[in-house]
């Protein structure tokens, strides 16, 4: 077999999407190069943004054998592992920490995989290859984020001096419940009731629930969603990380990824809730509302993707980044790992130590955060 040879990508659109999907697959929405490209193309994603794309790509001969996102970051915005306190020691001490090296999909805190081989390539020798594009170059630090278990045991047992960092994030699981009513049976009676409640006035306010999937979703649905979503950047002073010529991007070359979920009072959309889906997960990723409701966020964002991951038999639903308030919703705490390589030894250090002490804080989280989960014993 020929000789593994990197190659790094100014722009996703440099390798044709067969050839990157061919590797990537239908699982996982988030690596596929139309979300990628939809990303670049619409502006959301470039230099002017901060986030340069140098795709890592694999070659033997002519063939595509090995693909994985990466940017160089020059900021540490839109990430949801942040490190900023670690930019900012660096700094004062007379280094330079951006630009960086990051291997994420950006402003997506959804765990997935984030390198793609061909059959037949070997994992470890294609890590090496990979790393040769932070272990020589000039950038300060490289980071893996939000990749799967297996993933990051690959890359430390290819690197072994990683950092790892751990966090916590709350997802749902289909546990063979059925349905909704399934679902709630194996919770305990208050919560059961509670969130019973919670959906009932939801329907006393008037308003109406609708999930619309791909082609389904017409071009005015996804213009007020994305009215929705601004919203809710504009209550905290600012615009959203994406477009709407991002979201059209993705309506037009991923539609069946796409699952929106809409408000309605008296006819009329007045919230929206946005997913992707793959061919397991549902992916709960953007939420916005024209009204003020009691529980419609919950009904919008968490109680309807449960009713689609029952009725599509997805067998997982990742309602996004933060929140115990899902807990009590029956979404449970998914310990996560990240990876960062640091070029200088005393860095590496000092963030080692850091990780450590913060991993004893997530053990312990985690541990109770389980306790509190509503189902009946």
């Amino acid at each position: 077999m020929s000789e593994l040879v990197l190659k790094k990508l100014p722009a996703i659109e440099a390798v044709t999407a067969d050839a990157w999907n061919a590797l990537v697959g239908h699982d996982h929405p988030f690596l596929r190069h139309e979300f990628l490209h939809a990303l670049e193309a619409s502006g959301s994603v470039g230099a002017a943004t901060g986030w340069e794309p140098r795709h890592l790509t694999l070659w033997q001969g002519e063939a595509l054998v090995g693909a994985m996102p990466h940017y160089h970051k020059y900021h540490s915005y839109g990430e949801y592992v942040f490190d900023w306190n670690w930019a900012d020691a660096w700094e004062r001490a007379g280094g330079r920490y951006y630009p960086k090296g990051l291997t994420a999909i950006p402003f997506t805190p959804a765990p997935g995989p984030r390198l793609a081989l061909a059959e037949g390539v070997d994992p470890l020798a294609a890590r090496d290859v990979l790393a040769g594009a932070w272990e020589n170059g000039s950038l300060s630090s490289w980071h893996l984020l939000f990749a799967e278990r297996e993933e990051v045991d690959g890359w430390l047992a290819a690197r072994p001096t990683l950092v790892v960092r751990h966090g916590v994030q709350f997802q749902w699981q289909d546990r063979g419940y059925g349905d909704f009513d399934g679902f709630l049976a194996a919770m305990t009676s208050k919560r059961r009731k509670s969130i019973r409640r919670e959906r009932r006035l939801v329907a006393e306010q008037g308003l109406t629930l609708h999930r619309l999937e791909g082609e389904a979703i017409e071009a005015e649905d996804l213009a007020h969603f994305y009215r929705c979503y601004e919203i809710t950047y504009l209550e905290r002073g600012r615009h959203g990380y994406l477009n709407l010529d991002f979201f059209q991007r993705l309506h037009r070359t991923l539609p069946a990824a796409l699952v929106l979920v809409q408000a309605r009072l008296e006819g009329r959309p007045v919230a929206a809730a946005l997913c992707l889906q793959g061919s397991r997960t549902l992916y709960g990723r953007y939420w916005g509302s024209e009204v003020e409701a009691d529980s419609l966020h919950f009904e919008a964002c968490y109680y309807q993707g449960i009713e689609h991951c029952l009725a599509r038999g997805l067998t997982r639903f990742d309602p996004g980044t933060q929140g115990e308030h899902k807990l009590s919703r029956g979404f449970a705490p998914h310990r996560l790992r990240s990876l960062h390589y640091l070029a200088d030894p005393g860095l590496r250090a000092a963030v080692a130590r850091f990780c450590a002490e913060e991993e004893r804080h997530v053990a312990a989280y985690s541990r109770m955060a389980e306790q509190a989960l509503p189902f009946r014993t």
